[in-house]
């Protein structure tokens, strides 16, 4: 195992300057801590020399246990209120207790309930057009998913009207709006995925935004006052295969219970070839309507096209947690803020059978890897004689897959004020290939916190790399997001694709082959050939990077003019009030 070096300077602020043993004042002196291959002083652990002790508690071993416990066929794929959801819940609040972690939830227990609502939509087989004269009728699950996107036991549109409406964004910010003021109440609104991606001055180029978000695509046309909208499904514009919408968007789907904002009548996604036909119905052809879709100017494109589509609804209550576990912080001013890691401990239950009749999604890679390595964390932080300055919270969130609702209840009823929490570390997922000598940062470039991940990175031989996968939005689609909206800052680390003695491009090759086969399938399941030394270095990233905040004079903050800094700004200007 790779144990990290860190030397910093005695008063360790956000800028982080880094120096060498020799140059630390005489009360920070090298400490020999027995059985240690490395001397080391460690400001980030509040000048605590066994530090690097204590982070050889992250091991291969602990977090393989509990993999391979939460993924087990027992768990039943743990999802949202099932019973394998209460045992997972059980199980770790059971781990947090041995660690030594007091309950963190603000009733003094280890959870933080909230009420879900699934909602079962009975799909038709079919799904018919009209319009100029001709009828086509398309496929459930070949051709389409629909939702509802009611908490009502019906859903229904009526004669609506189809209108194109490019990327369904308004975004002021960049001068776009591909709405233009047209009434689209009561339509149905057929939508690309994605966001603009040719110009890094737009949208930020290739990295995509929420704009790109299916959450987004949904709100933006029920805010239109339409009866439904439907996402033209590609792999390269969803980042995964159609055979995930169906997984996914099939079964009970679950939502925090609906307030006043505003919702259509149906949720769908369609192949691209079905779009293609639908319009061509319209005398249109897809590619020339995405292409005018592409500039500034564009404007809805009704198609003449009419459908109507009716479900019944399956609405249940159910409850799901947040499982909280506190360490209290050690500096009297200090404690009462604190940096939160997260991991979703869900997934997505009991679905429809693949082809060898398996209908357990187990979700070991997504996300029990993420949870064991926010546990190792926890342990090594534990294991600590003194706790950091800053108070450490492990937040393990329920119904993430659902839309990030466990992160989204936490972050509307925090245990601490947002302007109290320094930083969100996130884990989903997990390296079960080996040493990488990259990591992956997703969120790099967008808060202080990057200079510290970089620091701590170099110490273990390795390179930061922003998201290597921009194109698929993975900042936007996990629980970090939740986070950032409410103006913390927030990582989420990632494996790297550079793996140590392999070739070029083989890392790369083994996370594609993993969306395009296992991500939301029964196949995501715990392997004996997984190996954990890629989850231990990455765990120790995580352990000393949020060490380091803790322990900072100051807390981190957005880079002038991100997205979130607003949010950041009134989140600690209520503190003052």
């Amino acid at each position: 195992m790779k144990h990290i070096r860190l030397s910093f300077v005695a008063s360790l602020s956000i800028g982080l300057v880094a120096c060498t043993a020799d140059e630390m004042p005489q009360e920070n002196a090298v400490v020999e801590t027995a059985g240690s291959t490395s001397a080391v002083i460690v400001e980030a652990a509040g000048g605590n020399p066994m530090a690097e002790q204590a982070s050889k508690e992250i091991t291969g071993d602990y977090m393989r246990g509990i993999v391979v416990e939460i993924s087990d066929d027992r768990y039943e794929g743990r999802g949202p209120g099932s019973e394998g959801d209460k045992m997972a819940r059980d199980y770790l609040a059971e781990r947090m207790e041995e660690l030594g972690l007091e309950p963190g939830a603000a009733d003094g227990g280890w959870e933080q309930v909230f009420d879900l609502v699934g909602v079962n939509a009975s799909q038709p087989d079919t799904w018919t057009f009209d319009g100029h004269g001709k009828s086509m009728t398309f496929k459930q699950w070949d051709q389409f998913i629909v939702g509802s996107g009611m908490q009502e036991t019906r859903a229904e549109i009526i004669d609506a009207e189809v209108v194109f409406v490019g990327y369904g964004i308004q975004a002021p910010e960049y001068d776009w709006d591909d709405y233009k003021g047209v009434d689209l109440k009561g339509k149905v609104l057929l939508m690309m995925n994605n966001d603009p991606d040719w110009d890094p001055e737009l949208f930020a180029g290739e990295t995509r935004l929420w704009y790109g978000r299916w959450d987004y695509k949904y709100l933006s046309a029920a805010r239109q006052g339409a009866v439904g909208a439907i996402i033209i499904h590609t792999s390269p514009s969803a980042g995964y295969p159609f055979q995930v919408v169906q997984t996914s968007w099939t079964g009970v789907q679950f939502e925090l219970p609906a307030g006043d904002e505003p919702r259509s009548q149906i949720n769908a996604w369609v192949t691209e070839d079905s779009a293609r036909e639908l319009v061509a119905m319209a005398g249109k052809d897809l590619d020339e309507l995405r292409e005018a879709a592409y500039n500034r100017d564009f404007q809805p494109v009704p198609l003449g096209v009419t459908t109507s589509l009716a479900m019944n609804v399956d609405v249940q209550t159910v409850q799901s947690a947040n499982i909280l576990g506190l360490i209290h912080g050690s500096d009297p001013e200090l404690k009462d803020e604190v940096v939160v890691y997260t991991a979703h401990h869900d997934h997505l239950g009991i679905g429809t059978p693949n082809e060898d009749g398996d209908a357990i999604y187990n979700g070991a890679m997504d996300n029990a890897t993420g949870v064991a390595q926010v546990m190792a964390i926890a342990k090594a932080i534990k294991a600590m004689p003194v706790p950091p300055r800053r108070s450490i919270l492990v937040n393990l969130v329920g119904a993430e897959e659902q839309g990030l609702l466990g992160s989204e209840y936490y972050a509307t009823n925090p245990t601490f004020a947002p302007g109290k929490i320094a930083a969100n570390l996130n884990y989903d997922g997990g390296n079960i290939w080996g040493h990488t000598h990259d990591v992956t940062f997703v969120g790099l470039g967008k808060s202080t916190v990057d200079e510290i991940v970089t620091l701590i990175a170099e110490e273990q031989g390795r390179v930061v790399k922003p998201d290597q996968f921009s194109d698929k939005g993975y900042f936007y689609r996990s629980d970090q997001f939740s986070f950032a909206k409410i103006g913390v800052p927030a990582m989420y680390l990632d494996t790297g694709t550079d793996f140590v003695d392999r070739p070029p491009e083989w890392g790369r090759e083994q996370q594609e082959h993993y969306t395009e086969v296992n991500y939301h399938q029964p196949t995501d399941e715990y392997s004996p050939a997984w190996t954990f030394d890629g989850m231990v270095d990455d765990a120790l990233l995580g352990f000393w990077t949020g060490l380091a905040i803790a322990n900072a004079d100051e807390k981190p903050t957005w880079n002038p003019g991100d997205e979130f800094e607003a949010a950041r700004l009134e989140a600690l200007e209520a503190l003052e009030e």
